[in-house]
């Protein structure tokens, strides 16, 4: 497949995975309103992690499957399982005390922490540009804080969760690139699932035993959705964009997981759209795109002062 295929081939996989978590956060924020957030987060990725690696494991439908060395193993369970266990508490937790909406503006914001980590800063312009774009972001961030920090309606521990979660969500997508320079990207994404569940089981058992859980076919039946259409599909897609791209070029695709979630949350939950929000969308993704565009080839100018 030539190269310009093969990235149109990313490309489309990518969209379709912004359009599936859009419909994954929409459907996780109506699950953790009853059921205990990591329960939830934990059984998920359970699951979805486990499918996922019986059809690495048993079937040629992904390609082999090599077996990771023990020194690759560890890396696996350090670096994928226990990164994705810390973005699905705090994430969770986020979808439980505030808008689906939020969370996902949050989560759009990552890029610009990714970028900050494969760069540090340099004297010349395009240093200057990425932490100016950096410095947009965080602006949007301070857009959607404000409103918790005047108004009691808003929940703070909400907000915080959503801005730590962005954090959690760029690290974790770091530390799968890395991992994928050994193995591939599904491989990744499906013991870092599996691992991350078993990580979080604990934890959602001890929610269980203090908070219950209400096992109706409903709460279920989105469950079994998400764990399928929430998390094999679009965490396959997603690795295996990781494999073929620098971090910080896949992450641009999250800018798109706001306006899909917002309009799944929007028409689906009834959550409304806000003028705070749409500010705070503008900045942030204004943020991305200064930071992510090559701004040499558009004006034809040097990165250097």
């Amino acid at each position: 497949m030539s190269e310009s295929k093969n990235n149109a081939a990313i490309t489309a996989s990518l969209l379709a995975v912004v359009v599936l978590w859009g419909a994954n956060n929409a459907g996780t924020k109506w699950l953790v309103a009853a059921w205990p957030p990591i329960f939830t987060g934990a059984t998920r990725f359970l699951f979805a992690g486990a499918i996922l690696f019986a059809v690495l494991r048993w079937t040629k439908w992904l390609g082999d499957y090599p077996n990771p060395t023990a020194g690759l193993y560890r890396q696996l369970w350090w670096r994928g399982g226990l990164s994705l266990a810390a973005y699905t508490i705090v994430f969770c937790w986020a979808l439980r005390l505030t808008a689906a909406s939020h969370v996902a503006l949050y989560i759009g914001a990552s890029p610009i922490w990714a970028l900050l980590v494969e760069e540090r800063p340099r004297p010349n312009w395009s240093s200057v540009r990425r932490y100016g774009a950096a410095l947009l972001a965080v602006t949007g961030v301070l857009v959607l804080f404000w409103p918790a920090l005047k108004n009691s309606s808003f929940n703070l521990a909400g907000e915080c969760c959503g801005l730590i979660s962005s954090l959690c969500w760029a690290n974790y997508n770091h530390q799968s690139r890395i991992l994928a320079r050994s193995v591939s990207g599904v491989e990744v994404a499906a013991n870092s699932m599996w691992m991350s569940g078993v990580w979080l089981l604990p934890l959602g058992v001890v929610e269980i035993f203090q908070h219950g859980v209400t096992l109706d076919l409903p709460h279920v039946g989105v469950q079994a959705l998400a764990v399928l259409l929430g998390g094999v599909v679009p965490y396959a897609m997603w690795n295996s964009a990781l494999r073929h791209w620098k971090t910080s070029r896949v992450m641009l695709f999250i800018n798109f997981i706001p306006l899909t979630t917002t309009t799944w949350a929007h028409y689906v939950l009834g959550e409304p759209i806000t003028p705070t929000f749409c500010t705070a969308m503008v900045l942030i993704v204004a943020g991305v795109l200064v930071g992510q565009m090559d701004w040499t080839k558009v004006f034809r100018q040097p990165e250097g002062f």
